[in-house]
């Protein structure tokens, strides 16, 4: 469901010039970066980067995902 929201102007032009960069819509990415910090709030231990990249492989689905191989057991 979709809802009006005031955003500031400068915050919305960040959005679309992220949204193009990113191949999002200006919502999507909006969406996202409140995705980002609601995960952030709620785990205050990981660093953004990575709640970013968790984010981001969770919306590619497994078929793109790579097996996490421990640095020991690598060949």
């Amino acid at each position: 469901m979709s809802r009006p929201v005031p955003i500031d102007d400068v915050l919305y032009a960040e959005a679309e010039a992220s949204a193009r960069a990113e191949h999002r819509t200006v919502a999507g990415q909006i969406e996202f970066w409140a995705k980002i910090g609601k995960a952030a709030l709620a785990n205050p231990d990981l660093p953004v980067e990575f709640v970013r990249e968790l984010l981001i492989a969770r919306g590619e689905g497994r078929e793109k995902a790579t097996p996490f191989v421990p640095e020991g057991r690598r060949g």
